[in-house]
């Protein structure tokens, strides 16, 4: 779809205003498009002609299905369509008017407009709505007029609810209602949204951190985020748990893609490991000619662990880094600036010591994992095409490889990195934290390994809060770039309770981290560099994030290589011209005198042939 990022899109418009064609234009690079007609074709020659007009549109690779026979087929079309399909719908007036007819009555019309909604809500394919927009006409004078405005309006407002974008066409000009074109301004006070409040267990619940974009070099601090660190639960929230069917890429683009790139005109031999990029960008986009990310947010957790798991860490020290992300400064803060990214900081709660007892409470969890999916949703509808998930917090690595003992049965001491304390190796540190992780598994045995298990006995509140964010964003089409053990760590979470979240996954770079390196094997995930830093989780992602969109620019942009076929070559002689004889070229004849290539014998690789440069001097006077 050209609206990259997209899952449901409402396009409104007046009467001839070009909304079906807009629409049409948004689908046509899929392979194939299920068009929805809904509109009855009994009424006349001119409104039959109208019909056939959409038709002839249509390429001869969509197929046709109408739904005018029954009102409530429309939901069953949209529900069980599948997430490797596209679905254009054309158009809800025509649908409201079908729910209207005398011949479908009585019938409950809210609980079949209800119907509707939520199998848009829930539908797994690519979805295209086009819809009248009815509001700006004057109300009409008779009693079925006012009845089918009214319907209309409030089938319009229900569905653009539920959509991810809503556009409308005036004069053949898209104008975008949903979401807005600019993120309102963070409020500098730090106190620009009322927070939330609703206990669950013993977690309060905040309204969202701000979000800022800091200044390539701001001169003072830019960033506010509403103070507190506890979890915020979504009442109406998702059913997250085991099982949960969530939209996968279009898997057929990212092969297209690259069959396109091999296309192009390029001086070298193409573009490397940067491939996988561009075959990724296609398959979450769903076209194989991906547009750079534009809109990029730096999601960053910030949540500690008590007892062994934060052996060697200072005390402080990463509620201060957390403190300088939020004020502007500091490395990810740096990096984000640098790539025009608008960057979060969220509160995690602190995990408890894992040796003695669970991490979280189940509570906690639930929270977490619910916070999560609404902070990716809240991006998503502030128009963000990628999330870069980064994290700090004492003892995170050990957490992370915590969770990697769980649920893929490494050794902890085979994939939790030396730690480095003021430059140095401190051993002793590593042993107290593997000694942890060892004393919590062997706690744990017996008990059940769900994953919201794990992230309850060994996990912790980043790992919960980030599986949400995977999650959620896998639910709405954006892809997550990783590059750390927090986000590895809810990567295998996320793979068992959805396994489509993991193909919604970019591994930056492994950090030279062995847990890091076992979680990318068991998830699939191929790195695209090894940079070898240091510099905190999401520090390598943002390094590379320029790179990727070079990538993605020159994959866009760049004509196709020129058919050799199609040049057809031109002599340049003037017709006045004498042809030039035997005599004007200086070749040597091809007699005994002819040097012998093959002495002395060549230093450098490479085969040589006398045979053949004699066949080149013969050719070149036969010419």
């Amino acid at each position: 779809m050209s609206l990259d990022g997209w899952n449901r899109v409402l396009v409104l418009g007046g009467i001839r205003s070009g909304k079906s064609q807009y629409a049409e234009s948004l689908v046509a690079d899929a392979a194939t498009v299920r068009y929805v007609a809904t509109a009855a074709g009994d009424d006349g020659a001119e409104w039959a002609a109208r019909l056939a007009a959409h038709r002839d549109r249509r390429p001869a690779s969509w197929s046709t299905e109408e739904t005018a026979s029954d009102p409530r087929r429309l939901a069953d079309v949209i529900a069980t369509a599948r997430a490797d399909e596209t679905l254009l719908v054309d158009d809800l007036g025509g649908w409201v008017t079908v729910l209207l007819d005398p011949a479908h009555q009585p019938a409950d019309d809210t609980t079949t407009i209800e119907e509707l909604v939520a199998a848009i809500r829930e539908c797994a394919a690519r979805l295209v709505l086009v819809s009248p927009e009815v509001g700006l006409s004057l109300v009409p004078t008779t009693p079925l007029g006012r009845a089918f405005t009214d319907a209309l309006g409030l089938v319009n407002r229900a569905v653009a609810e539920v959509c991810d974008t809503v556009l409308l066409v005036v004069a053949g000009q898209p104008c975008q209602l949903k979401p807005p074109a600019t993120v309102p301004a963070a409020d500098p006070a730090g106190a620009g949204v009322p927070a939330q409040t609703g206990p669950v267990g013993d977690v309060s619940v905040p309204a969202s951190p701000a979000v800022t974009t800091p200044q390539a070099r701001p001169a003072a601090p830019a960033v506010a985020i509403i103070p507190g660190g506890s979890l915020p639960v979504a009442a109406d929230g998702p059913e997250i748990g085991p099982g949960m069917e969530l939209p996968m890429p279009d898997l057929d683009a990212g092969p297209q893609a690259l069959e396109r790139l091999a296309g192009l005109d390029l001086p070298g031999r193409g573009f490397g490991v940067l491939e996988q990029v561009v075959a990724f960008a296609a398959t979450t986009q769903g076209t194989s000619t991906p547009q750079p990310w534009e809109s990029v947010r730096v999601l960053l957790v910030h949540g500690d662990h008590e007892g062994g798991s934060a052996a060697g860490t200072r005390s402080g020290d990463s509620a201060r880094r957390a403190e300088q992300a939020r004020s502007g400064q500091g490395v990810l803060a740096r990096l984000a600036a640098e790539s025009g990214a608008a960057l979060q900081v969220i509160e995690a709660p602190t995990a408890a010591p894992i040796e003695d007892g669970p991490a979280l409470t189940a509570e906690q969890v639930e929270s977490a994992l619910r916070y999560g999916w609404r902070l990716a949703e809240e991006a998503v509808d502030a128009g963000v095409q990628l999330l870069v998930l980064a994290a700090c917090g004492a003892g995170t690595e050990a957490a992370a490889a915590a969770v990697l003992a769980a649920t893929a049965g490494a050794e902890p001491s085979a994939v939790l990195a030396r730690v480095i304390n003021r430059g140095e190796y401190d051993d002793a540190a590593w042993m107290a934290r593997c000694a942890a992780i060892r004393d919590a598994i062997q706690r744990c045995r017996g008990m059940a390994r769900e994953a919201k298990d794990v992230l309850a006995q060994v996990g912790g509140g980043d790992i919960a809060v980030a599986t949400g964010i995977l999650l959620g964003a896998t639910a709405r089409r954006t892809p997550v770039l990783l590059d750390g053990p927090v986000g590895m760590a809810a990567g295998l979470v996320s793979r068992d309770l959805a396994g489509q979240a993991r193909h919604w996954c970019l591994l930056a770079d492994h950090g030279g981290q062995p847990g890091i390196r076992l979680a990318a094997d068991v998830l699939g995930l191929t790195p695209l560099a090894e940079l070898k830093l240091d510099l905190g989780e999401g520090a390598n992602a943002l390094t590379v994030l320029p790179m990727l969109r070079s990538a993605l620019t020159l994959a866009a942009a760049l004509p196709a290589r020129p058919d050799p076929a199609a040049e057809v070559p031109t002599e340049s002689v003037e017709p006045d011209s004498p042809e030039p004889d035997s005599q004007e070229l200086d070749f040597p004849e091809p007699d005994s005198q002819e040097p012998d290539f093959r002495e002395p014998e060549p230093e450098g690789p490479g085969p040589t042939s006398t045979s053949a440069a004699s066949a080149d001097h013969s050719g070149s006077r036969a010419g």
